[in-house]
């Protein structure tokens, strides 16, 4: 072997030498950032906004995988969690579905039925009213003749089990939903009721110039008396 293919053989061993050392220097790297970084779990965004009080479901939400120190605890890394659920707010596309935006759907109760009304946006829900809240019903009538307008609790501490999307409506002449001859905003209520109750609910809507819900304090289960449930005006004079 001569002088040049010793220079050959040792220069082609200090390649693969640095080629090793290159290899194992990223390795090094890789497993410190991995090390730093943790292994990843699934966790799950919402691929389009969500209205509140919106039943879920699977096609919903993407899955993206992250480092498992950084997902939130109450982020859900199962998807069988929001089966059955609700929104609890509007869920923002690109949000992590985390366990306090769902809930569950109230449940009927034996001898209870549901039914559903229109309830005017602005005066009746405020935002304010959600699945498991429960209210007081108040229904306004006209008076005919000499009997004058009267205001009345229909149903007392009604509980409401779905809350509907904000939906346009137009007056229909009568109840004066949406104002004389125009337009508003309504939200479709449903209640939990007796059938006593729901009559009372379905009578109010038919006939009612205006109906309102006042939502109770949680846990005041005080009935009103029923001397104070019908109210005319001239009561006040």
């Amino acid at each position: 072997m001569n002088s040049r293919q010793r220079r050959g053989i040792i220069w082609m061993l200090l390649s693969t030498v640095g080629a090793l050392a290159a290899f194992v220097g990223v390795l090094s790297v890789l497993n410190d950032v991995e090390s730093k970084v943790g292994p990843e779990v699934t966790a799950y965004e919402v691929k389009a906004g969500i209205e509140p009080y919106q039943a879920l479901s699977r096609d919903q939400f993407t899955e993206v995988r992250m480092p498992e120190r950084w997902l939130p605890r109450t982020a859900v890394t199962d998807l069988a969690a929001i089966d059955g659920k609700i929104a609890v707010n509007p869920l923002q596309q690109g949000s992590l579905l985390q366990n306090d935006m769902i809930a569950d759907r109230p449940a009927l109760e034996a001898g209870q039925q549901e039914i559903a009304i229109m309830i005017d946006a602005a005066t009746g829900v405020a935002g304010k009213i959600t699945p498991g809240a429960r209210v007081n019903v108040y229904a306004t009538f006209r008076g005919e003749g000499d009997t004058p307008d009267v205001s009345q609790v229909i149903v007392q501490a009604a509980r409401v089990i779905d809350v509907g999307r904000l939906t346009s409506i137009e007056s229909d002449g009568d109840t004066g939903r949406g104002g004389p001859g125009g337009t508003g905003e309504a939200v479709p209520i449903t209640f939990a009721l007796d059938t006593a109750g729901a009559q009372r609910i379905a009578y109010a809507e038919s006939f009612a110039t205006h109906v309102r819900l006042a939502l109770v304090a949680p846990g005041d289960d005080v009935d009103i008396p029923q001397d104070e449930r019908d109210y005319t005006l001239s009561e006040d004079r």
